[in-house]
């Protein structure tokens, strides 16, 4: 802990371009801040104290305030590597006020871990150089955010690891065998360690990556097991996830009925789920609540985070209603495939998997054959049974 605090000194010295003479003159020996730079000796608060304020760095308090602050440090690992989210709505506002002080402390790399993965703050991860100070947990997290998950299990092979590559494998939607090896292996550590909310995660993405594949029975068993847990957790968010996803693949599976059984009877319905219904009325020949529900759809994304992207999903829809003969018409083309390259570009796979009959439908129905064929040859997901009529 110590090492931390002297290339903290060290770093901030040498971005001044200060001499060590001129950083601790009337403080401490040369020789001795040499010793505090290099992690040799564990120096006193009050020198410590004085360093800091000379370089204008925020001093953490000496040891009753760095007992208190390694105690926080834990609670806050604990709700991260176990997806807590209780503890992490209590601890993320208290680690806000603090990480301030915490960045100049022997805390320095655990503050600007858990700031990357409460705050997504890329630019708050530790610099390479200071990699010979950090721990095996810390390590791992830090490979966890440059993507290097097999070197994050082998230093660490904790539960979370295992998620995050998971997770990864998923969202890529390059391998589903991967991702779902992972979501396992995650899951058994999490039960070992009776983690529910982390046990829940694994469960959820599991489903989730059968869904993509429309194989419901498999996800119906995923999700059934994360609804059990979602429901001892009083988790309603993650009880709505599984429904919308359960309902959307029952609409790509082209069980149109009992889709729009869900998403007709939704009391306050988001913007996609009013998308999906108005595909599932579309499908089953309710034009007019389909248009109905587009535009309602689009009203609720005025401003709304989804941005552009969203919008152009639903103005593919509300064309086809528009339009019987869309296949026909070459803006619809241009429409459909705009959304589909910005599905994959901007957003999780399974929006654009959703999106992939419809393009295979305008690639057929315009002879572009070669191009149905490279693209469901290339495309990450592979689906069975595609269905759109």
């Amino acid at each position: 802990m110590e090492a931390v605090v002297g290339f903290l000194i060290r770093r901030e010295r040498l971005r001044r371009e200060w001499s060590q003479a001129g950083l601790c003159r009337g403080i401490c020996a040369v020789s001795y801040l040499s010793k505090i730079e290099q992690g040799k000796v564990s120096a006193s608060e009050e020198v410590l104290r004085r360093l800091a304020q000379r370089l204008e760095l925020p001093w953490y308090g000496g040891t009753a305030a760095l007992a208190e602050a390694g105690a926080q440090i834990e609670r806050l690992y604990e709700a991260l590597l176990y997806l807590d989210q209780p503890a992490l709505e209590r601890e993320k506002p208290l680690f806000a006020a603090d990480m301030e002080r915490l960045a100049f402390s022997p805390y320095a790399v655990d503050a600007a871990l858990l700031k990357r993965a409460l705050f997504d703050d890329a630019a708050a991860l530790p610099e390479t150089e200071m990699e010979p100070y950090m721990d095996a947990r810390q390590l791992a997290l830090l490979r966890i955010f440059q993507g290097r998950f097999d070197e994050a299990i082998r230093l660490y092979p904790h539960a979370y690891c295992h998620f995050c590559a998971g997770a990864d494998a998923y969202a890529s939607g390059e391998s589903y065998a991967v991702a779902l090896a992972h979501l396992q292996r995650g899951y058994d550590l999490a039960a070992r360690d009776g983690a529910a909310w982390l046990m829940l995660q694994c469960r959820l993405l599991m489903g989730n990556c059968f869904c993509n594949q429309l194989e419901l029975e498999h996800m119906q068993a995923e999700y059934g097991a994360a609804a059990r847990l979602a429901t001892a957790l009083q988790d309603t968010s993650s009880l709505r996830h599984i429904a919308y996803n359960t309902a959307s693949a029952q609409l790509e599976a082209g069980q149109y009925d009992e889709a729009y059984a869900y998403f007709s009877r939704l009391e306050q319905p988001t913007a996609m789920e009013l998308h999906k219904l108005a595909i599932c009325c579309e499908k089953t020949g309710r034009n007019g609540q389909a248009l109905a529900a587009i535009d309602a759809a689009r009203h609720l994304l005025d401003g709304a985070a989804e941005g552009p992207v969203a919008e152009t999903i639903c103005a593919v829809v509300r064309f086809r209603l528009e339009h019987p003969d869309y296949l026909q018409r070459q803006e619809y083309g241009r429409l459909l495939l705009d959304c589909f390259d910005a599905c994959r570009q901007n957003l999780p796979i399974g929006y654009a998997s959703f999106h992939l009959p419809w393009v295979v439908e305008w690639y057929t129905a315009n002879r572009q054959y070669k191009q149905a064929f490279e693209l469901l040859k290339s495309f990450p997901i592979k689906i069975n049974n595609l269905c759109i009529n």
